[in-house]
C-alpha cells in the first residue's frame, strides 16, 4: 500500500525551491516555522534519519560535538539524537525556526548562522558536522561544502544531503568532485534515496571525511 503522506490540513509551500534572494527564504521560513514540522512528517521527510544513520556508520565516539549547519527546527537534531550523537549544537538563519529547536532540547547551543555566509563558529570546535536538507540553489551555495570541511579536523566526517534540484544544478557535484580530486576529503558513503516522498522530491546522502 502506498502511504498518502500529504493531507489537506498540511500544505507544503509550492516555491520553497524557487526562492530568488534571501529576503524572501527568510520570510517564507519565518512564516512556517510553526507548521513545518507537521508539514514535513506528512510528507515523509526521510532524510534527517538516513543522515544520521549514514554519519553514525562511521564515527565511533558519538559524544564528541556535532553541528547541525541549517538546523532548521531540529528535525535533523532528533534524528542525530535518536542514533546515539550526544553533543549537538545547531545552526540556522532563522530566529523563528531556531525557537521551535530550542524547545526539543536536543541542542547544547543554537547559533544564528547563515549557511550562504562563515558560521560563527572556529575550526576544530567540532568533530563532525552534518547539513540535512540544506544544499539547494534557494539555500545553499555549494561552496558551503569547503567551509565544513574547513571547520573539520582531520579524520572529521560531514554528512550532507543533495536533493533533486541541487542535483540537476550540477555545481554541487561538481564542488564536490573539485573537493575530492584535490584530495581535501574522501568520499565515504553515498546513497540515493528517499528525501520527501509526499512531494515526489529524492535526495542522494553523503559522509565526506576530512583528510
Amino acid at each position: 500500500m502506498t502511504r498518502a503522506y500529504k493531507t489537506p490540513e498540511t500544505e507544503f509551500p509550492d516555491d520553497v525551491y524557487e526562492l530568488q534572494d534571501s529576503a524572501a527564504t527568510r520570510a517564507l521560513y519565518r512564516d512556517w516555522a510553526e507548521s513545518y514540522d507537521a508539514d514535513l512528517v506528512a510528507n515523509g521527510y526521510a532524510s534527517p534519519a538516513r543522515c544520521a544513520q549514514a554519519l553514525a556508520r562511521f564515527v565511533d565516539d558519538r559524544s564528541a560535538p556535532v553541528l547541525d549547519v541549517g538546523c532548521g527546527t531540529g528535525l535533523s537534531g532528533e534524528a542525530l539524537a535518536a542514533t546515539g550523537f550526544t553533543t549537538l549544537d545547531g545552526a540556522d538563519f532563522s530566529d523563528e525556526m531556531l525557537q521551535v529547536a530550542a524547545r526539543k532540547d536536543v541542542y547544547r547551543e543554537l547559533l544564528k548562522g547563515d549557511a550562504a555566509r562563515p558560521l560563527p563558529v572556529e575550526p576544530g570546535a567540532y568533530a563532525n558536522l552534518a547539513a540535512v536538507g540544506v544544499f539547494s540553489p534557494a539555500h545553499a551555495p555549494p561552496e558551503l561544502i569547503d567551509q565544513a570541511l574547513g571547520l573539520l579536523p582531520s579524520g572529521g566526517c560531514f554528512v550532507f544531503t543533495l536533493n533533486e534540484h541541487a542535483l540537476a544544478e550540477k555545481v554541487y557535484e561538481g564542488r564536490l568532485r573539485e573537493v575530492i580530486d584535490a584530495g581535501a576529503a574522501e568520499l565515504l558513503f553515498k546513497q540515493h534515496g528517499p528525501h520527501l516522498p509526499g512531494q515526489s522530491l529524492e535526495a542522494t546522502v553523503y559522509v565526506l571525511q576530512r583528510r
